[in-house]
């Protein structure tokens, strides 16, 4: 990457972590990748607010949602190998599934109207978020059940946090939800081993990551950046008490992971390799051109998120406005974004406010990670369409010249 690039990425990253607490973020790590290596990293700001602990790029983040398309790797190495089905009762894998029911409503004492589904939930369903199950911080029926019935939050990483009842009959719509973290457990019916060593023999190993785990070592622990809360005011908070599980009773494959951003660039160049890591293949050429290509029917189509539970997060949507679907498991754009990214570039979110997009058509992609919530900071999210701007914007000018 050339120097213009670097030292428009380094002033962007330079400017949203200085000024007044409501005009930036506590820290950010920010990275690009080529096929063959990263081409720019960058960190600056702040591990935490009140201890000065600078960020530095070998900082480990709690990844959330940015998981999912790790998780998803491995559904789909099951498909490979002839092991799943994606269209057979998920509950063939995951007996448990199948005991839930759809919520139609409260009755007049608060308690959820259950019925049974009529229709089996798919893995497919799972992986296209279209199987009926959501988030708290996203749908009010779920937010009623965790206020009024006690329903955990799906950051304990319990499996009581991910027996929710189906907000709709499967296949009806598209909703994101803790669907991904039913297909890990598919997963682990299929290898009968928990998703934590599925990864790291079947994915980690192959691309060489080492620093990705959904229980840290003491080093990582170390390493970690604090989440911080933005306030009404727009101040920010340590938030020191609040940080996802080691040792979870689930390993989560839709938002469990912390990892260090390097070692997410690696993944990101499986992708942009056609499944080929470093020390061996992750996913067949075909797997991959199936699994980012859009997967849902004319009917369904991805959203604006709408935040109920402002503390977690705000209304969000990417590209308002544009046409937006999903693969296995990325939301793909179906149209040509402002900040450049091509229709058919794919990318997703952390409810932390890490971003990433990986684009194989111009063989590049990015990470953009900060540990603030509600999820759509206005600051770290502009501050990350910024960079993917410059990005895109240096890379066209340097092919003109």
């Amino acid at each position: 990457m050339n120097s213009e690039i670097t030292n428009a990425a380094d002033k962007i990253l330079q400017r949203v972590t200085s000024g007044e607490p409501a005009e930036r973020v506590p820290g950010v790590v920010a990275m690009i990748t080529d096929t063959a290596t990263n081409t720019y990293e960058g960190a600056a700001g702040v591990r935490h607010m009140g201890s000065g602990e600078p960020m530095t790029t070998d900082t480990v983040f709690a990844i959330f949602s940015t998981t999912k398309a790790i998780g998803g790797t491995a559904v789909m190495q099951c498909v490979e190998e002839g092991l799943l089905d994606l269209d057979a009762p998920a509950k063939e894998y995951a007996p448990e599934i199948g005991e839930l029911q759809v919520i139609e409503g409260f009755d007049d004492a608060g308690n959820p109207k259950l019925r049974p589904p009529k229709t089996d939930v798919t893995t497919r369903m799972l992986m296209l978020h279209t199987a009926g199950f959501g988030y708290d911080f996203f749908n009010e029926n779920y937010a009623r059940l965790a206020r009024d019935h006690c329903q955990p939050s799906v950051v304990t990483g319990t499996k009581a946090a991910i027996r929710t009842p189906l907000l709709f009959d499967p296949g009806e719509k598209w909703e994101y939800g803790s669907n991904i973290d039913w297909a890990g457990r598919v997963v682990e019916g299929i290898r009968g081993k928990r998703l934590s060593e599925v990864l790291k023999e079947r994915v980690f190993a192959p691309l060489g990551i080492t620093d990705m785990a959904f229980t840290r070592t003491d080093d990582m622990k170390a390493r970690t950046a604090t989440t911080h809360a933005r306030g009404a005011d727009g101040g920010l908070a340590p938030m020191d008490t609040f940080a996802l599980p080691d040792d979870p009773e689930v390993d989560m494959a839709g938002h469990g992971l912390y990892a260090s951003i390097g070692e997410y660039m690696k993944f990101i160049r499986m992708w942009l390799n056609d499944g080929m890591g470093p020390h061996g293949r992750v996913l067949r050429p075909e797997t991959v051109e199936a699994a980012v290509r859009n997967g849902l029917r004319k009917h369904q189509q991805v959203v604006m998120l709408p935040g109920v539970i402002p503390s977690l997060s705000n209304d969000a949507e990417f590209f308002p406005g544009l046409k937006k679907s999903w693969s296995y498991t990325f939301m793909v754009n179906e149209e040509e974004a402002p900040t450049g990214r091509p229709a058919g570039a794919i990318g997703w979110a952390g409810l932390a406010n890490l971003f990433y997009w990986i684009d194989r058509k111009n063989g590049h992609g990015g990470f953009w990670a900060t540990q603030i919530l509600p999820f759509g900071d206005p600051v770290s999210f502009t501050g990350f369409l910024d960079f993917e701007t410059a990005v895109y914007r240096h890379a066209k000018a340097a092919a003109a010249a």
